[in-house]
């Protein structure tokens, strides 16, 4: 095979919404027993990670937290690395991934997805801390720009992230994909090289393009939050696919296949 390990993208790709995609299940037991190394990597800022596991493996999908590697975890552990004290811009249900990090007079901003946080006060508080403390850190879980529910595609934190770069005069720092260091710390875990190892995703920004401008192939799913076309986003010749194909169950084919 040519491939020695398998990044996989979560929401979009294996479920929407807390539903599975059809075929998604058998196909991840297909992939397993071709026993090729996997790490699901998630941008995911909805949830806990214990909590994300659980509702996989209510769905049938035989995933244990040690292989789930997640922004949420990447950002906490550089909160403490860098000893920064966050205003977390995030879902409630996110938030206890941060109980252990300090969080009093902050001296940074923290953006993931936060559906009840995107008001004017909270976003102005944040603005006021950037503007108050220039050293103060801008810190991405992620910039994606939508993601798929059951019912159509919703705002991600990206536009809501930008809004706080144009306003403080500030670049953000992203932690989790398209990041190289995101990926390069999730093939660490599997002791692959990245000229070894292949992403699945249906973000062709986020986890297609940035897995191959991190030494990566990329498979794009039609699932998820993929849009007509977007398999032709950017630079044709540099940044095409290495697939495109209609969804996880025929991404596992095309991978055995290689």
């Amino acid at each position: 095979m040519r491939f020695k390990a398998a990044l996989i993208d979560l929401s979009g790709t294996l479920h929407i919404d807390g539903q599975a995609i059809p075929g998604a299940v058998a196909a991840l037991e297909r992939l397993r027993a071709a026993q090729l190394p996997c790490r699901f990597v998630t941008n995911t800022t909805k949830d806990t990670v214990d909590s994300l596991v659980m509702t996989l493996q209510t769905l049938g999908f035989g995933i244990s937290k040690d292989e789930v590697f997640s922004s949420l975890s990447a950002t906490r552990q550089l909160l403490k690395q860098r000893d920064l004290r966050p205003l977390l811009l995030l879902d409630r249900r996110a938030l206890p991934e941060f109980d252990d990090v300090p969080q009093h007079d902050p001296n940074a901003v923290v953006v993931g997805l936060a559906r009840e946080a995107f008001n004017y006060d909270s976003l102005n508080r944040a603005f006021r801390l950037l503007h108050a403390q220039p050293a103060a850190p801008l810190i991405a879980i992620h910039r994606g720009r939508v993601f798929a529910e059951a019912s159509g595609l919703s705002l991600g934190p990206g536009p809501f992230v930008t809004a706080l770069e144009v306003a403080a005069g500030r670049t953000a720092q992203v932690v989790g994909k398209p990041a190289p260091t995101f990926f390069a710390a999730a093939l660490d875990h599997l002791g692959v090289a990245s000229e070894h190892a292949v992403m699945i995703g249906d973000d062709v920004r986020d986890d297609v393009q940035g897995a191959q401008a991190a030494g990566l192939a990329g498979v794009l799913v039609q699932t998820g939050k993929y849009q007509l076309g977007d398999e032709g986003f950017g630079a044709p010749a540099a940044s095409a696919p290495d697939a495109t194909v209609p969804d996880f169950a025929a991404a596992v084919d095309w991978l055995l296949s290689q």
